[in-house]
C-alpha cells in the first residue's frame, strides 16, 4: 500500500514532462517566422526625366512596383542614344525611351539586339515655344525662321519634321534648324540667343512661359497624331532568362496606368509630386493637364502592329531609315496582354 503514492507520483512526473515537452515543441513552431523574400533589383535607365512619363512615376509613387516584389532603382539617360548604352553594355536591365533607337541599333547588326515589351506614350510630348505670343499661330509662320531643334535622327526632331512636311514645308530649305544643343540645354539657349522658336519638353516650356522668356503657341503632340514615342525594352537575353521579372515590371506600369487614367490632372500631380522636387504643385499640375488633355497615355501597354508600322514610316520620311525591320521581332506585347487584366 505504500507503493502506491510512489507510483503515482512517478506517473504524475512522465505526464508533465511528457506535456511540457509537447508546448515546447508547439511554442517553437508557432515562433518560427517564415523568411521573406527579397525584392528583385531591376536597373531602369530612362531616356529624361519628365511629367511626361507620369503613369510610371504613379507606379513608383504609389509602390506598385514594391507590391510587386521589385525594387527598381532609375538613371537618367539624357538622350536615347546613351540610354540604349546602358541596356546594351548591361549597366541597365532595362531601357526607356523612344523605339526607334531600337530599329537603328537592329539594323546595325547587333546580335542580343532588344526587344520593346510596353508602349507608354502615344503621342508625342514637346512643345513649339515661341518669343511673342501668337494667337492665331499656323506651321507657315515658322518659315524663314530660326529654330532650336532636336538631335538628328531623334524621336522629337523628327516628328517635329514631320508635322512640317505634313503642312507643306521642306525643313532642309525653308528655315533653319540648329540641332546642336545638347538634349535638355535648348530652353537656356534659347534664353541667350537669338533663334525665333524651340522645340521644348517639360518643365521646360512652362518655365519658359512663367520666365517670361517664350510662349507656347503648339503642341508637336496634338499636330502630329498618335504616335508610339516611347516604349520599354530589354535584351533579348534577359528577356529570356527574366520573363517573371518583366512582367512583374509591366504589371506595375499597368497600374500606374489605371490610376492615371482614373484621377484628375490635380490629384496625379499630387502623387508624382515627390519626384520634382524642384516644381511646385501648380506647375506640376498645369503640366499634367496639358499632357492629360491631349490623351498622351494609353489605356493599356500594348505596342500594336499598326503603331510600329507608323513610327518607322516617320523614320523614312526623315530620310533616317534605309530598310524596314520586322516588327516580331523587335516588338513582344505577351507581357502587357497579360498585365492589361490588372
Amino acid at each position: 500500500m505504500k507503493k502506491r503514492p510512489i507510483v503515482y507520483l512517478i506517473t504524475a512526473a512522465l505526464l508533465t514532462l511528457t506535456v511540457s515537452g509537447c508546448g515546447s515543441e508547439k511554442t517553437e513552431k508557432q515562433t518560427k517566422q517564415p523568411t521573406e523574400k527579397e525584392p528583385t533589383k531591376v536597373i531602369l535607365n530612362e531616356v529624361a526625366h519628365s511629367i511626361f512619363y507620369a503613369p510610371m512615376y504613379a507606379a513608383i509613387e504609389n509602390g506598385y512596383f514594391e507590391d510587386e516584389g521589385l525594387d527598381v532603382t532609375i538613371i537618367t539617360g539624357f538622350g536615347a542614344d546613351k540610354t540604349m548604352t546602358a541596356v546594351l553594355s548591361g549597366e541597365a536591365d532595362i531601357g526607356f525611351m523612344g523605339s526607334e533607337a531600337s530599329i537603328y541599333t537592329y539594323n546595325e547588326g547587333a546580335n542580343d539586339y532588344v526587344v520593346n515589351f510596353a508602349q507608354l506614350t502615344q503621342r508625342a510630348g514637346n512643345f513649339l515655344v515661341a518669343r511673342e505670343e501668337m494667337p492665331d499661330f499656323s506651321w507657315d509662320d515658322l518659315k524663314g525662321k530660326k529654330v532650336l531643334g532636336g538631335r538628328k535622327g531623334g524621336m522629337p526632331e523628327m516628328v517635329f519634321e514631320y508635322i512640317l512636311r505634313q503642312n507643306g514645308i521642306d525643313p532642309a530649305k525653308d528655315l533653319e534648324i540648329n540641332q546642336n544643343i545638347d538634349f535638355g540645354s535648348t530652353a537656356a539657349a534659347f534664353s541667350e540667343d537669338d533663334s525665333d522658336f524651340t522645340v521644348e519638353f517639360e518643365p521646360h516650356a512652362t518655365s519658359l512661359e512663367t520666365g517670361g522668356k517664350g510662349h507656347v503657341v503648339a503642341s508637336l503632340g496634338t499636330d502630329s497624331g498618335y504616335v508610339p514615342y516611347t516604349a520599354f525594352c530589354a535584351k533579348q537575353s534577359y528577356l529570356k532568362k527574366n520573363p517573371e521579372t518583366i512582367q512583374k515590371f509591366t504589371n506595375a506600369l499597368q497600374k500606374g496606368m489605371n490610376f492615371v487614367r482614373a484621377h484628375s490632372p490635380k490629384e496625379i500631380a499630387e502623387v508624382i509630386a515627390p519626384q520634382f522636387k524642384e516644381t511646385d504643385l501648380d506647375t506640376i499640375t498645369a503640366i499634367v493637364t496639358r499632357y492629360y488633355d491631349q490623351d498622351t497615355w494609353k489605356n493599356n501597354l500594348v505596342f500594336e502592329e499598326e503603331s510600329f508600322e507608323l513610327l518607322q514610316d516617320i523614320l523614312e520620311d526623315s530620310g533616317e531609315l534605309k530598310t524596314r525591320v520586322p516588327y516580331k521581332d523587335l516588338v513582344t506585347t505577351t507581357f502587357a496582354e497579360k498585365a492589361k487584366n490588372f
